[in-house]
């Protein structure tokens, strides 16, 4: 090809492929640890495929999610600390499948940014895997935008797509199956999660702490690590009573807090009916209380309050429940009941 005198080239605009092709290099290792039943966890192509049967359904559904990590990622951009986020983006996406009764399947990923980065990217790209492995799905693809001028110097944003499969007969929620007395447990949470962010660093501005200094609320840790706890993925803990048909509904509770979520998982005329003082309510959320001066009913409706799922379940099931989620690990317990009206 002629060359072309004073001609620019895309990386003189500011794009790097080279810098893409080698985070591409660097990921790749990171996806084939995922593989699962069904897919092969290849990067490279224009798709994925996944296949349904080898995953062992029968007549499924497809359930799909998208969702990203929000102004989480503004601390972790200004502290360096890019390794938890990818969790926080995966867990976002297969909570939400959970709550239709689906086993996440494939994950993939799209990564935006001024100037690439790479070995931020691969940092990031790394905690998504971890992600991936931590609910069984597959990292099967996704997208690297580096776009000058749309994103300020070191400034990155995520948004994640999962794809989970449920049987027919084991979609959630079993709306017509509810009734006035079944119990709601509560799944704790590992922090906020990747919920009211936005909040939290005006609470901290508030509270004059760098987020290098140690955190109130969490010894042993610095302000920022203890608000970057990446969100807890419940798949391998919940999926098994999902399967085992215990359960008729279930609440991720993100955005919106106690207060808006449940009612998504609950059939029209009931409401959850919570006790309050089924749980001590986490030394994070107790300090951005106190600190932010933040009302109860506002506090309910930002944040989880220490409960990441709220399961329904028959109080006959409910024992069961409780015991193989405590079994699995998790910190489980009832935290209320539907009520009529």
């Amino acid at each position: 090809m002629t060359e072309r005198p004073n001609g620019l080239t895309y990386a003189q605009a500011g794009v790097d492929i080279d810098a893409g092709n080698a985070l591409v290099e660097r990921i790749k290792p990171l996806a084939r640890a995922t593989r699962r039943p069904g897919a092969e966890a290849s990067l490279g192509g224009f798709g994925a495929l996944f296949d349904l049967k080898a995953a062992g359904y029968d007549d499924p559904l497809l359930v799909t999610t998208t969702d990203g990590v929000g102004t989480k990622l503004k601390l972790a951009i200004d502290t360096r600390r890019h390794g938890t986020v990818g969790i926080d983006l995966v867990g976002m996406c297969v909570n939400d499948l959970l709550a239709q009764g689906a086993e996440p399947l494939m994950f993939l990923d799209y990564f935006a940014t001024g100037k690439l980065d790479v070995e931020a990217a691969a940092t990031v790209v790394a905690g998504i895997a971890e992600g991936c492995r931590q609910a069984g799905a597959a990292l099967v693809g996704g997208e690297t935008a580096e776009m000058p001028g749309l994103y300020g110097d070191g400034d990155y944003d995520l948004a994640g797509f999962s794809v989970g499969a449920v049987d027919r007969g084991r979609v959630l929620p079993r709306l017509d199956d509810q009734k006035a007395g079944d119990l709601l447990i509560g799944v704790a949470s590992s922090g906020p999660h990747s919920n009211g962010y936005s909040l939290i660093r005006r609470i901290v501005e508030r509270s004059g702490l760098a987020w290098e200094a140690p955190a109130p609320f969490q010894a042993g840790s610095d302000l920022a690590d203890a608000l970057l706890t990446p969100t807890r993925i419940y798949v391998k803990s919940v999926l098994p009573q999902i399967k085992a048909g215990r359960l008729k509904g279930l609440a991720h509770i993100t955005g919106g807090g106690l207060i808006e979520n449940p009612p998504r998982a609950i059939r029209p005329g009931l409401s959850p009916r919570f006790d309050w003082n089924a749980w001590t309510l986490p030394p994070v959320f107790a300090w951005l209380q106190q600190v932010g001066g933040v009302a109860e009913h506002e506090l309910r409706r930002t944040f989880n309050c220490g409960v990441g799922l709220v399961l329904i379940a028959a109080p006959d099931a409910a024992q069961d429940v409780l015991r193989e989620l405590l079994a699995a690990g998790e910190d489980a317990f009832v935290c209320g009941e539907l009520a009529a009206g």
